[in-house]
């Protein structure tokens, strides 16, 4: 598969949450402010990434995740949206490059690139599947 024949770069994902208390870092330890935390402002940078080359995949792929480069700017309470930019900065043989940013009202929150990895989903499956009968014997 030619990735640059099929990912045009400049394509571009966008996507916006609204913060709830399952996403702060509250939620995970009581004793912490109850603020989008930093690792689900990462899965959303990732699936708004997914997202922007997901069309453009043959049927049967997807795309996973294999680098993540992203400063957490600032705070975001408990009831402010968020909003995900994801943007295609590069593409070559095995890899898609992207440039991410998320914004509360207020605030750029954060900001970066990350890095994903196109795969056929039965080839993915059965290498997985082969791991686990690997570590059972």
């Amino acid at each position: 598969m030619n990735l640059k024949e099929l990912i045009p770069v400049g394509a571009t994902a966008t996507d916006t949450i609204e913060v709830a208390r399952e996403m702060t870092v509250a939620h995970f330890h009581d004793d912490m402010p109850e603020v989008f935390g930093t690792p689900i402002m990462i899965y959303h940078m990732e699936v708004v990434a997914a997202d922007v080359i997901g069309r453009y995949l043959p049927e049967g792929w997807v795309s996973v995740g294999v680098v993540v480069n992203v400063r957490h700017l600032a705070a975001t309470p408990v009831g402010m949206k968020v909003t995900i930019n994801a943007e295609v900065i590069a593409v070559d043989d095995n890899m898609i490059t992207f440039k991410v940013e998320a914004y509360d009202p207020v605030d750029k929150i954060g900001e970066g690139t990350h890095v994903r990895a196109p795969v056929e989903m039965d080839r993915f499956l059965k290498r997985m599947k082969s791991k686990i009968e690997g570590v059972k014997n």
